[in-house]
């Protein structure tokens, strides 16, 4: 063997040693996300749904989808640290595990398991869930498990066809109507585009309509919020179930609070809180006027990741740990106006008494948020590092109308939120310092002429 043999020979020995090390890695990240968010299940599932001799197949699939929605949300943060890493230690030897070629695969399999969740997993649960099997067929388990395959394939015929239909309405391209065979490369993305649309939609209502939800709740009188969450308590019993018993438990908790987290751990937080806000309205407005100037700015897809080069912050190491902050806030502050919304407010799982259905919608609908959430963070400018893999597919991203009205609207929006609660609360602070909320409120009697007999 010549030495040209032996080199060609190291190198694939090399390649094959780096895939099955990114394999055991993918695997280990994932079986932990899984046991994670299995012990998040199992404590808040209803045991007596899942009794002896009944299938729990829907809570390891519900259990899959969660660890796919927290990969989800881990995946940008992961890749900002590890880009940020590698600038810092770039020969370092214990890290040589972590490359371009690891990031770009967790992306992939990211977005496979999101599709694979959304279209047949979740699906699929929910209609076992409900299955008893066909009318003269032997009662069990296969039985129902004939009625949801063919429930399920009758939907994604159904499903299919819609977004057959709908692409070839939007796309004049004649052969897009001809390649229906071409589940895989057009239809699936097409489709997730779609729900990637609606969960960016839907981060930005809940996100800039409840962002100051986690800080102005701080400054509430809880006696009196108190004192009116239980007359509403005592006067419709029939709705604690959609959330009162749950607001009582959290004033009771804030009220019990020791002095020093009221007078000090509350106002940090709030200060806290309301800085990020402010600096995810700046980014955004900044970003606003890079969209008018550069096209550069519009979000963007690429094949490979370009790990340890260059920063993705003008600020260094501290613009990327703020950049990793601001994406877990949004991810946070979008799922607590999620659950406090009058809509999902009944999702809201409980302790040990939480419905198969319920968790099922839960499961998607985290789903549904944090798959666009890289997409979010790109498309508001929050980060530079852009869409790998299928991310950078979606059709929506090259418009740039529907870009810039998205940032508008999110710096709009929440800019409105700040300024209107923050002054309501200043105003109430205000009238309960000087006193005027002691005052009689005037009474209006209209004058009426007296007549003569």
């Amino acid at each position: 063997m010549n030495l040209g043999d032996h080199d060609l020979l190291s190198a694939r020995e090399q390649l094959f040693h780096e895939r099955v090390r990114e394999c055991i890695i993918c695997i280990l990240l994932f079986g932990s996300l899984y046991i994670l968010c299995y012990f998040i299940l199992t404590y808040f599932k209803r045991h007596t749904d899942f009794t002896t001799g009944n299938w729990e197949g829907g809570l390891w699939l519900c259990t899959f989808t969660l660890a796919v929605s927290l990969g989800a949300v881990l995946l940008l943060p992961f890749s900002i640290i590890g880009n940020e890493v590698l600038l810092s230690f770039p020969q370092n030897y214990y890290i040589q595990w972590l490359n371009g070629s690891l990031i770009h695969g967790l992306w992939n399999l990211v977005f496979l398991f999101s599709n694979l969740s959304l279209v047949f997993l979740m699906p699929f649960a929910y209609f076992f869930t409900e299955s008893e099997g066909f009318a003269g067929s032997k009662k069990g388990i296969m039985a129902r498990v004939y009625e949801t395959f063919v429930v399920l394939l009758l939907l994604t015929l159904l499903v299919l066809g819609m977004v057959w239909v709908a692409s070839a309405i939007l796309d004049q391209d004649g052969a897009s109507r001809e390649s229906l065979y071409d589940l895989w490369e057009y239809y699936l993305p097409y489709l997730y585009s779609c729900i990637s649309l609606f969960g960016v939609l839907l981060l930005l209502c809940k996100f800039s309509v409840h962002a100051c939800f986690l800080s102005f709740q701080l400054l509430e009188d809880l006696d009196e919020q108190l004192s009116c969450t239980g007359f509403e308590e005592a006067a419709i019993s029939r709705k604690i179930n959609s959330g009162l018993g749950i607001l009582m438990l959290g004033f009771k908790t804030r009220r019990k609070a020791s002095a020093w987290q009221r007078n000090l751990g509350y106002p940090l937080a709030m200060v806290s809180l309301l800085s990020l806000t402010g600096i995810s309205v700046l980014v955004v407005c900044f970003h606003v006027l890079e969209l008018l100037l550069d096209d550069a700015a519009m979000p963007r897809g690429i094949q490979d990741a370009p790990l340890g080069k260059v920063s993705f912050s003008v600020f260094g190491s501290f613009g990327a740990a703020m950049q990793v902050i601001l994406i877990f806030y949004l991810m946070i502050s979008s799922v607590v106006g999620f659950y406090s919304s009058p809509f999902f407010i009944k999702l809201l799982p409980e302790q040990h008494n939480t419905a198969m259905t319920k968790i099922i919608g839960n499961c998607v609908s985290l789903l549904v948020l944090s798959s666009a959430l890289p997409v979010l963070s790109r498309t508001l400018g929050i980060t530079r590092f852009d869409l790998l893999g299928d991310f950078g597919r979606f059709n929506w991203l090259g418009n740039f109308y529907i870009v810039f009205l998205y940032n508008m609207l999110f710096a709009g929006l929440t800019t409105l939120c700040l300024v209107k609660k923050f002054t309501w609360t200043v105003q109430a602070e205000l009238i309960r310092a000087v006193g005027l909320h002691k005052l009689p409120l005037p009474v209006t009697r209209s004058y009426q002429p007296s007549k003569l007999s």
